[in-house]
């Protein structure tokens, strides 16, 4: 553990943690600082002006980063039939219907992104205590609930990122891996704040985002200016 904590002590030289970096200077800062022996994920966490708990201020959506999230994607569809197919061939890793169901009521759970066709949502909704807490439960919202299973797999695939404000606030997401050049984490990072500013809610009052910090899997956050985001 000594040293663990010499490597946090060390990644944490040079940061103010009083200080809003701009977004470029933050950038720079995590990934010269993501030091571990497997490509760190980058995240931005957003502090935002809302409380989940009331209707209108519910912050949901999803985007598309230009440059990919850098991290292999598992798809599960239930979908029948042609739609089966479809989503088959579009490169979806699980496709199933009663089968998928009963596999995932199991604790079968390995895939990272969920997305059905209209009609199987009456056999999706049973599984709504296990798939909703995870955040993988099909919604129309984010685009997950689609006949279009085809182009929500690619979409999946390609670097759509689902986001969700949870209780007190906080928005978070991968947005790219330590390996990406600057600029390619700058574009991801801006996309989805991007995102987040057209999902404002009409409910929300005062300031809209409050704070924004970028960090790597294992490195320090670093607060940034959230002017500079724009």
């Amino acid at each position: 553990m000594a040293n663990l904590g010499k490597r946090t002590n060390v990644a944490r030289e040079g940061i103010d943690r009083k200080k809003l970096y701009a977004l470029d200077e933050a950038v720079k800062m995590v990934k010269t600082r993501a030091k571990a022996k497997f490509d760190e994920t980058i995240e931005v966490a957003i502090n935002l002006g809302v409380d989940p708990r009331h209707a209108d201020q519910m912050v949901r959506g999803v985007v598309n980063l230009p440059n990919g999230t850098g991290k292999t994607v598992r798809v599960a569809v239930f979908a029948r039939g042609e739609k089966a197919e479809e989503a088959r061939k579009a490169g979806a890793d699980i496709v199933g219907a009663e089968d998928l169901m009963e596999s995932i009521q199991g604790g079968k759970i390995d895939f990272d992104r969920c997305i059905a066709t209209p009609d199987m949502m009456p056999l999706v909704g049973r599984l709504g205590k296990i798939l909703g807490p995870r955040n993988l439960m099909p919604n129309p919202k984010v685009g997950t609930v689609t006949p279009d299973v085809a182009g929500a797999v690619k979409a999946a695939k390609g670097g759509a990122v689902e986001f969700r404000v949870e209780k007190a606030g906080i928005l978070h997401a991968g947005v790219g891996k330590a390996s990406f050049t600057e600029d390619a984490l700058l574009q991801n990072i801006k996309a989805f704040t991007d995102a987040v500013t057209r999902a404002k809610p009409a409910g929300a009052k005062g300031t809209y985002v409050k704070r924004v910090a970028v960090s790597s899997t294992m490195g320090p956050g670093v607060h940034v200016d959230p002017s500079s985001v724009h």
